[in-house]
């Protein structure tokens, strides 16, 4: 294995056209896996590192970045910040082509486990952690650089290091949904680096608490509260509030306090932008490429919609940076990733963190007018304006509908017509699947108490997402057009308000609500500067949510089908409900769906209407025949990869065997 320690790579700023990446210092370069080949592209090597940038407050392409041109400058008048990174690309030069960007999803590596069928690491090294080797067969160099300023303090974490406005002050949110009586509640989300607060002793912040997601607020007297400070009367960190009294299950809890030095949180998106142009367009860098592909997942999906919104897949020298997108379970959303006081990792749920900027109309690459603020644009009319436009698969899993407006992406905001993509997008839902795969079989611990249900839906949504890639990677590269767009429709009665969905499985409750995306008022400041001075927000009118409809098995109808469906042995529904809280109960579960077996008989006393397995298949062997159908269906719409044939036949094959233990 070959290393090489800290080879310096420098760039100087030659002109303003070009001044974005200004230096690379790659620390680390080798080999991998002692030079194992894959495929016909060879072996492959692996640089990890720190990217530099330096931007121009006054170049056009650079304004949309929120408070820019508040931030500190260098001699030449330049903003600068700088990131880990880390390529994997073949080692033959002559094999470099596409680069495959994943925006890390709150600084972590998902590429290789969701692709390559690997187990994830944050320090990619060993065999198991390049999997089937999918992405390097397909000659991709794969891209990961830090983007979030405020993920956790942890080895392996990808990080951009952004400037701060010093003595900049204004109103910060934090919000708990407190399932278990705690004495202390952590100001950041998710263990993400919280804003400083300005005089941790001052009456000015503000909590409160309520019983429900709309239910009035009630002040938290200031005495019983307090923010934890070291001895000089600084925040401690991680960023905590204590309540020696505890503060009680059952609650949604919220703080609004003045912070201070907000970072400069929308260079972000610049080093996206920066350093995929960088390796298209500069010769001397160390990872060329001549075409990119961007890879969100959930968080970072909702990051590359609002990327392609503001208008950032256009360098500052006018030229594309990202050919396609593969956009994966983001639903309608987009997030904090360009305002003062920002908190990128906040997301929105049905109920948890509420009402943060995350689902705000346009929702559809479509121009539209929403009828009630009169605003019209669509999510692409900055993208498009390049030529050529950019490729863009967004994929959703059915949670997404549920939890995460996803049907507002192809219908009118009152949710009665369907609205056809662009000719360059497409529109994919991978039907009756979580926001994530789990594992198989279900746990005893996750078995929900009076049905015969569980928590957790283990539909393999992956085998259908590598498929999907590859057909992008064709349509950037050899322009191969993928598959038509898959989805429920109003028009056929497949996507259906939740009132209107059919319901036939005893000992579970009904879905009554799903979440809502709302016309919010964040103060005066908001659209125009990026400032959100009213909180909590007022909110407004609720756009219509849409869900996919269910068929007689109790799957979803429209999208893309699965070997599950198609040969259904279960209902793999896309949401979970909140049951046996101290709080919040009837409300969705944020991220999960519910596995609910088929009965094996025939019951003509059961109400439950659903087919048995018995009706369904006079076999196993017939079952099979049915998976081996659904298999050659699927592969033969490009859904389905051959080389995953034996291992969605495995999992359906071990669903059987585990329903008739």
């Amino acid at each position: 294995m070959r290393r090489f320690a800290l080879i310096l790579f420098a760039f100087s700023l030659v002109s303003v056209a070009r001044a974005e990446v200004v230096r690379v210092e790659i620390d680390s370069r080798f080999v991998v896996l002692e030079g194992r080949e894959f495929g016909d592209v060879g072996a492959y090597e692996r640089l990890s590192g720190k990217i530099f940038f330096a931007l121009d407050p006054k170049n056009p392409f650079n304004r949309a970045i929120v408070d820019l041109d508040l931030a500190t400058k260098n001699a030449d008048g330049r903003v600068e910040a700088w990131a880990n990174f880390m390529v994997l690309q073949p080692v033959d030069p002559k094999k470099r082509g596409t680069a495959l960007l994943e925006v890390s999803n709150r600084g972590g590596k998902a590429s290789l486990s969701y692709f390559n069928s690997a187990r994830g690491a944050s320090e990619p090294m060993a065999a198991e952690h390049f999997g089937d080797g999918l992405l390097m067969r397909r000659g991709l160099t794969v891209i990961w650089v830090g983007w979030q300023f405020d993920v956790p303090d942890r080895p392996g974490q990808l990080r951009l290091h952004v400037p701060r406005l010093a003595g900049v002050e204004g109103l910060v949110r934090s919000d708990w949904t407190v399932n278990r009586t705690t004495t202390r509640l952590d100001l950041g989300h998710r263990n993400h680096i919280a804003y400083s607060v300005v005089d941790p002793a001052s009456e000015e912040h503000v909590l409160t608490r309520r019983s429900g997601r709309l239910s009035k607020r009630e002040v938290v007297p200031r005495e019983s509260w307090e923010f934890i400070v070291d001895g000089e009367g600084k925040l401690q960190q991680p960023a905590r509030i204590f309540c020696p009294k505890g503060f009680q299950a059952g609650y949604i809890y919220e703080l609004v306090y003045k912070g201070k030095d907000p970072a400069v949180v929308g260079l972000g998106l610049a080093a996206i932008r920066d350093t995929m142009s960088f390796a298209r367009y500069d010769e001397s860098c160390p990872f060329p490429v001549k075409r990119g592909i961007a890879i969100g997942i959930s968080q970072t999906g909702r990051f590359l919609r609002y990327f392609l919104y503001r208008g950032f897949n256009i360098d500052e020298q006018q030229r594309p940076a990202l050919d396609g997108f593969l956009i994966h379970t983001a639903g309608g959303g987009r997030g904090s990733f360009n305002h003062r006081f920002g908190q990128p990792s906040r997301d929105a749920h049905r109920y948890s963190a509420f009402f943060y900027p995350t689902d705000l109309f346009p929702f559809s690459g479509r121009k539209q007018k929403d009828p009630v603020s009169g605003r019209e644009e669509g999510l692409l009319d900055r993208a498009n304006a390049q030529s050529p436009a950019p490729k863009v698969f967004y994929t959703n899993s059915g949670y997404e509908y549920w939890g995460r407006v996803a049907s507002l992406i192809h219908t009118t905001p009152d949710g009665q017509k369907d609205i056809e993509p662009l000719p360059n997008e497409r529109i994919y839902h991978l039907a009756s699947t979580q926001h994530f795969s789990v594992g198989f079989p279900p746990r005893d611990r996750d078995r929900i108490e009076g049905a015969e249900a569980y928590k957790g839906n283990p539909s393999d949504l992956l085998t259908t997402e590598k498929a999907l890639l590859i057909a992008l990677q064709d349509w950037v590269e050899k322009d191969v057009a993928p598959p038509a767009s898959q989805y429920p429709t109003v028009a056929d009665g497949s996507l259906v308000p939740v009132s209107k969905l059919s319901w036939n499985l005893p000992g579970l409750p009904a879905p009554t609500a799903a979440h809502e995306a709302y016309r919010v008022d964040y103060g005066p400041q908001w659209w125009n500067e990026g400032i959100i001075t009213k909180q909590p927000p007022e909110l407004g009118k609720a756009f219509q949510t849409l869900v996919p409809q269910l068929d007689a098995a109790g799957n979803e109808r429209g999208g893309i089908p699965s070997v599950e469906t198609l040969a259904p042995l279960a209902s793999y529904l896309s949401w979970n409900l909140r049951q046996g809280m101290a709080g919040g109960n009837g409300e969705l579960t944020d991220f999960y769906g519910t596995f609910v077996p088929l009965p094996l008989k025939k019951d003509e006393s059961s109400k439950d209407t659903r087919p048995s397995i018995e009706e369904l298949y006079e076999s196993k062997d017939a079952y099979l025949k049915q998976v081996d159908a659904a298999i050659e269906q699927l592969t033969e719409q490009r859904f389905l990869l051959e080389e995953d044939h034996a291992r969605v036949r495995t999992r359906a094959e071990q669903t059987w065997d585990w329903l008739h233990r």
